[in-house]
């Protein structure tokens, strides 16, 4: 399944800031900032590229689900995609 760019550009955007927040982390981690803080903002990246994980799979379930015949999408693929993410 090919991927159609103007559909990903809120999973771009998020994959942009949690590339931002990851960032962040590191830089706390070279302060030595509080633990507690540094696994809050950890959460928060993991959150959101699980986020975009799923919407790009909701993305391709969608093409199967409105083109089957034209999108050479197997559902049993998906599938594993989806459990690869939960």
């Amino acid at each position: 399944m090919d991927l159609d760019p103007g559909e990903m550009t809120h999973v771009i955007n998020r994959i942009k800031r949690a590339q931002g927040q990851l960032g962040g982390v590191v830089r706390m981690l070279e302060e030595g900032r509080d633990c507690e803080a540094v696994v809050t903002q950890l959460a928060a990246v993991s959150k959101a590229l699980d986020k975009a994980g799923f919407a790009i799979v909701a993305s391709g379930i969608q093409q199967c689900l409105t083109n089957p015949d034209d999108t050479g999408v197997d559902v049993k693929r998906m599938e594993k995609l989806f459990l690869t993410l939960a």
